[in-house]
């Protein structure tokens, strides 16, 4: 049975293996060197500081995982991410992507955040064609940005709007909260309190 939940730098093998074919094999990830299950971790850990990152496990195994991360370095950004998921090749289609990008707008859609892009190397038609399912609206190309495997990539960029699910029941306490109202991303912790692991759920709406 399929379960989300919140990484862990325990899961930094698994999570490895899962991205490995990404870097080394394709042009889907513009990294060239795959990050071992050390590297991994050390990003698990450091992300969970701000933003979410998700794994879904199926009978103990982790099958994919999703993630936010920072759009922009400059401080009128901090409420725009960036949203990536990866899954092994064994449950492509089997409905792992979408559980996990759903699981994570409601968290973000929880944080606050208003707007999440992503980038896809082209041509990627089944990716594209996953976005759009899932809400995204194109942007804009950029043309011949990335050299790997011998050649020149253009990468799509879309965008879509955080979920509301989440962020309308605990609407009421929002100025209770300690990140309520903060317009520094240092103020907004990445929590792991019951709200937020039953939003990552789907279990809140």
């Amino acid at each position: 049975m399929m379960r989300i939940r919140l990484a862990t730098p325990d899961d930094g093998a698994a999570l490895s293996d899962i991205y490995r074919p990404a870097v080394a094999d394709r042009t889907t990830s513009f990294e060239v060197d795959p990050p071992d299950a050390a590297e991994m971790a050390r990003r698990v850990a450091a992300t969970l500081e701000h933003y979410p990152w998700l794994v879904c496990e199926d009978a103990g195994q982790v099958t994919g995982y999703a993630y936010a991360s920072r759009h922009r370095e400059r401080a009128a950004y901090q409420w725009a991410v960036e949203a990536s998921a990866y899954v092994r090749d064994s449950v492509h289609r089997k409905g792992v992507g979408r559980r996990l990008y759903e699981s994570l707008f409601r968290v973000l859609a929880l944080q606050g955040y208003q707007r999440a892009f992503a980038g896809i190397t082209l041509p990627n038609e089944a990716s594209v064609g996953f976005h759009e399912a899932l809400g995204f609206s194109p942007v804009g190309v950029y043309h011949r940005i990335g050299w790997k495997r011998g050649a020149w990539h253009d990468v799509m960029w879309l965008e879509r709007r955080a979920r509301k699910s989440c962020a309308s029941r605990f609407a009421a306490d929002a100025a209770h909260r300690p990140h309520a109202g903060v317009t520094r991303r240092g103020d907004r912790r990445f929590g792991t309190d019951s709200a937020v692991l039953a939003c990552a759920a789907g279990r809140a709406g």
